[in-house]
């Protein structure tokens, strides 16, 4: 069935969690927790993915630092077969301290990213070659992926929010995929348009399939000139939104990967989403494969119209 397979940047977070309050400039606040975890982006989808028992490969830069053996320590853990794209010395990943009280969370990132040379455009595209589906990074990997969709690879596209987010900026590779996942604020700012129903239509010129994430509503669909809302799941109950984007795409890549029908593959996604919100981070809620099957059949329901 060939596999998944992106290439993007890894993260790793220091959660300080239950903070009475941030601290001032020049004090220090105790937390009543700590965890490190790999952060959000193309290599914890895959993780995910791994976790799902999918063929998941990653290609992303990882140093001889302490964060870099976390990271691999994560990945491989998790089934996930990394290609180190780094050749240089430092610190390649992006480092975040997040601080997190009851109402408020601030982070304080490093991040020093590699230039991306032809030499490692080939060895990303290489590594995909033959994948079934690949998440696409906009982080200079067009070449990349004008190949892999003129072999035929099923291309989602998914970024995080950018001031300067329109089709001026990102249009090579949103018209290059195959779906791509904006949320609300996303999909507004991308269109140009007042709700996310005419971003929908609006993104019906590109895509057969259209996704507009709506948070906590749930998630648009719009096929064949219809829309529609395939609700969240309403047993999870909302800790923290880190991560959930990366969760989706997890849960929509397996639907896609085992050639589900679209709306079954946007449950999938809702399901890992949400389970995602559940815990604190990216990565600390998730299921296995069976547990997200068993889910599915429970929330199946969602598909029909049959309501919450």
């Amino acid at each position: 069935m060939g596999f998944v397979s992106g290439a993007g940047h890894a993260n790793v977070d220091l959660i300080y969690g239950g903070l009475p309050r941030l601290p001032l400039e020049g004090e220090e606040q105790f937390s009543t927790s700590f965890t490190i975890q790999l952060g959000g982006g193309v290599p914890a989808t895959m993780v995910l993915l791994g976790r799902l028992g999918i063929d998941a490969r990653v290609q992303t830069y990882l140093g001889e630092d302490m964060f870099s053996d976390f990271a691999r320590k994560i990945l491989r853990e998790s089934g996930v077969s990394p290609l180190n794209l780094y050749k240089e010395h430092g610190i390649p990943l992006c480092v975040t301290t997040a601080m997190l009280t009851e109402n408020d969370r601030t982070f304080c990132s490093f991040n020093q990213w590699p230039t991306v040379t032809d030499e490692i455009l080939e060895q990303i595209y290489q590594a995909s070659r033959g994948a079934k589906v690949v998440l696409m990074c906009p982080k200079g990997f067009a070449p990349v992926y004008k190949k892999l969709k003129e072999e035929g690879t099923i291309l989602v596209f998914d970024m995080g929010w950018d001031d300067e987010l329109s089709m001026e900026k990102y249009g090579e590779y949103i018209q290059m995929a195959d779906y791509y996942t904006p949320n609300r604020k996303e999909a507004l700012k991308v269109t140009g348009a007042d709700t996310p129903e005419e971003a929908a239509e609006f993104l019906e010129r590109y895509f057969e399939h259209v996704i507009v994430k709506l948070d906590a509503e749930g998630c648009l669909i719009r096929e064949q000139g219809r829309s529609r809302v395939i609700p969240t799941i309403p047993e999870f109950v909302h800790r923290d939104s880190t991560g959930a984007g990366d969760a989706f795409l997890a849960g929509l890549i397996y639907g896609l990967y085992h050639d589900r029908p679209f709306d079954e593959c946007v449950l999938l996604g809702n399901l890992t989403g949400g389970k995602c919100v559940t815990g604190v981070g990216c990565l600390a809620a998730w299921f296995n494969e069976q547990e997200l099957l068993d889910m599915e059949k429970r929330y199946h329901y969602l598909l029909d119209g049959r309501g919450q």
